[in-house]
């Protein structure tokens, strides 16, 4: 059980990081039997003929003066090539010095995984060729023997084939528990992300209910790492919102300036007209801080305070003073008012608009938007 927590630990890593790519595949197709082969494009062209790679699949189907014989689950038995395994394999190398005898051959056995898986994995060893039906259909078992028997290339092939569509919601905890055991990371980080963006339906399945009794060390990891993928989402929203709203507050400010600047609709200076054929305003938030202008203006509980409208418009004011530039040339009203009355203001009040100043200017900067003077010249 210890190994196991060992081998989980990094479900809890907050900051997965994101799946390499595999080594590159280069596939050729071989005549015989519609086979495929699989080589890392790292290690250059092959210059192996196709008549050599069809001689090397006749050597494994006839067993040509073969020395092996491979017991298999079913008692079937797969005959081979010391010499072909042992330079395929040094774990196939070390367990055919260990073998006996039995005749002219030696005798080893593979258990565990079905007789056909097997002699697919044992085919492999011979040309790199296999069929991709019966790839398809044992990938979890030649990903179990290619990790036994330390056979590097296959063990890639069976997580591309994994990747590729046989991945499901009903087997995504089987493959993740066997990427733990094989050592397979980044099949295991992507089962894992799998799992986080459908944990609903994942749950539910036959195989998270076995490993929840088979494998609670796993399942404590991935119910945490829900939890603070959950917690992450949530924690992104909440900045996308907070940068919404500073953005929106810039908007205002910007806005504000507009109508004590320029004039918008009926709202302006006192000393300008406004043309009947002045162009529709571009300000999205113009005419909500129209609105707002106007009651404001004519509120008759302005001065006693208990009004909700004229409290927020007197926000708007001084959240304006403390972005203003030079509030000596401002024709926003009061705003030099508010710029004298900050150093009169109690120091938690003054940390507070500090604060919220600072994060308005440095949404708009990472926004990438040009900033625009907040001083009505």
């Amino acid at each position: 059980m210890d190994n196991d927590c060992d081998k989980t630990s990094w479900i809890a890593d907050k900051n997965l990081p994101v799946p390499p790519p595999l080594l590159g595949l280069v596939t050729t197709s071989c005549p015989q039997k519609g086979l495929v082969m699989k080589r890392s494009s790292l290690r250059g062209q092959s210059c192996v003929s196709t008549a050599m790679r069809n001689s090397w699949d006749r050597l494994f189907d006839e067993a040509y003066r073969a020395d092996v014989s491979i017991n298999t689950a079913s008692g079937e038995v797969i005959y081979a090539h010391a010499s072909i395994l042992g330079i395929a394999s040094p774990v196939l190398k070390s367990m055919l010095k260990q073998s006996r005898r039995r005749g002219h051959r030696r005798s080893i056995s593979i258990w565990g995984v079905p007789h056909e898986a097997v002699r697919v994995f044992i085919r492999f060893l011979y040309s790199s060729c296999y069929e991709q039906q019966e790839m398809v259909e044992h990938a979890l078992h030649l990903l179990v023997l290619s990790h036994v028997f330390v056979v590097p290339q296959l063990k890639r092939l069976s997580e591309w084939q994994m990747e590729q569509g046989l991945l499901t919601i009903e087997n995504v905890i089987d493959v993740l528990q066997l990427a733990l055991l094989c050592d397979a990371p980044r099949l295991s980080l992507i089962c894992h992300r799998l799992i986080l963006k459908s944990f609903k339906a994942v749950s539910a399945t036959e195989g998270w209910k076995i490993m929840k009794e088979s494998h609670p060390v796993l399942e404590k990891e991935l119910l945490e790492s829900v939890i603070e993928e959950d917690t992450r989402q949530k924690e992104r929203v909440r900045k996308v919102n907070e940068r919404k709203m500073y953005l929106q507050l810039y908007e205002a400010m910007e806005a504000l300036v507009h109508i004590c600047r320029d004039g918008c609709r009926t709202i302006g200076p006192h000393d300008k007209l406004l043309k009947e054929n002045q162009a529709p305003c571009d300000y999205e938030a113009c005419k909500g801080l129209e609105l707002l202008v106007r009651h404001f203006a004519g509120c008759k509980m302005r001065v006693s305070g208990d009004c909700i409208h004229c409290k927020r418009m007197w926000q708007v004011l001084e959240l304006h003073s403390r972005l203003c530039a030079d509030s000596n040339v401002c024709r926003v009203p009061l705003c030099r008012k508010f710029k004298l009355r900050i150093n009169k203001q109690s120091k938690k009040d003054d940390i507070k608009w500090r604060i919220l100043v600072r994060k308005i200017l440095r949404t708009k900067s990472i926004s990438g938007a040009p900033f625009f003077s907040l001083v009505s010249t």
